[in-house]
C-alpha cells in the first residue's frame, strides 16, 4: 500500500522559499556580476539558488551546509545533472559549525541556525569576504497581527519573533553591512510556496482517501493551510536582503 510522501518536503518546488523564477534570475544575475570566486550556502536545502548561481559564476566553486539528509541528496542528484558536481561540495552538518569565508554568501531563512537575527548577522558578517556580498532571506511583519491571527500561526508566536522591514534592515547595518537591494516576496510567491508544500500530499491524499492514513495526513493538512490562512497570510513577510561588507 502506497504511503504519504512526507508534508513539507518540498518535491514540488524550486525553491524553499517565496521566490519566483523571475526574482531567482535578477539576484542570480546580480550577486554574479563580480565574478566570485567562493560562494557559501548555509541552510542551503537542496542548494537550488546555489546552483544556479555557480552557472551563472562559471569561475567559482561552491560549498553548500545543510543538516537535512535527503535534501543534500537531491543537491548532489541536481548538480551531477547540470554538470556542476566538480564545482560544488556539500557538507551535511549545522550552519554555524562552518566559518570559512565566501565572496557570496547566502543564508535564506536558516537564521535560527546563529540564534536570533541580530546574532545571525553579526555571525554571517565574518563568514563575507572583503567587497564581498550577504544575500539574507528572513521574516518580518508586514503589519503587526492581531492576538487571534497570532494565535493561529506557528506554536508560541509572539510578536518579538520578527521585527518590521525597516527593523530588519537596520539590523543589518548595525552588524556591519551595507543594503544594495531590499526585495520583498509577492503574495503570489507566498501563494505559489505554500501550495507547493502541500501539493503532493494533497495529491496523494485526493488518490487515496479511504487509505489508513488519510485522516491523519488530512488532519496535518489542514492545520499547516490553517496556519497560512487564519494565521500569518498578510501579516508576514519575507525579505531577500543582498548586503554589502561595508
Amino acid at each position: 500500500m502506497t504511503s504519504p510522501p512526507a508534508l513539507g518536503n518540498g518535491s514540488r518546488l524550486d525553491f524553499n522559499s517565496p521566490l519566483s523564477e523571475d526574482r531567482a534570475a535578477r539576484l542570480v544575475t546580480s550577486l554574479a556580476a563580480p565574478s566570485p570566486a567562493t560562494i557559501l550556502d548555509l541552510g542551503c536545502g537542496w542548494a537550488e539558488l546555489l546552483l544556479r548561481l555557480l552557472a551563472a559564476a562559471p569561475v567559482a566553486t561552491g560549498t553548500g551546509v545543510e543538516v537535512h539528509g535527503p535534501d543534500l541528496a537531491r543537491a548532489r542528484t541536481n548538480a551531477a545533472a547540470r554538470k556542476l558536481a566538480d564545482r560544488v561540495s556539500f557538507v551535511e552538518g549545522p550552519a554555524e559549525s562552518h566559518p570559512d569565508p565566501a565572496d557570496v554568501v547566502i543564508s535564506i531563512g536558516a537564521f535560527h541556525a546563529f540564534g536570533t537575527v541580530a546574532e545571525a548577522l553579526k555571525a554571517l558578517h565574518s563568514r563575507v569576504n572583503p567587497g564581498g556580498r550577504l544575500l539574507f532571506g528572513a521574516e518580518f511583519w508586514e503589519r503587526p497581527p492581531p492576538a487571534d491571527r497570532l494565535a493561529g500561526m506557528w506554536p508560541g508566536a509572539s510578536l518579538d519573533d520578527c521585527t518590521d522591514l525597516a527593523g530588519l534592515v537596520d539590523q543589518a547595518i548595525v552588524a556591519g553591512f551595507r543594503p544594495l537591494q531590499v526585495q520583498t516576496a509577492s503574495t503570489a510567491e507566498w501563494e505559489d510556496f505554500e501550495s507547493g508544500l502541500a501539493a503532493d500530499v494533497e495529491e496523494w491524499l485526493a488518490s487515496h482517501p479511504a487509505h489508513p492514513e488519510a485522516a491523519t495526513v488530512r488532519e496535518k493538512l489542514d492545520a499547516q493551510r490553517g496556519m497560512w490562512l487564519r494565521g500569518h497570510r498578510g501579516f508576514l513577510g519575507f525579505a531577500y536582503l543582498t548586503l554589502a561588507v561595508s
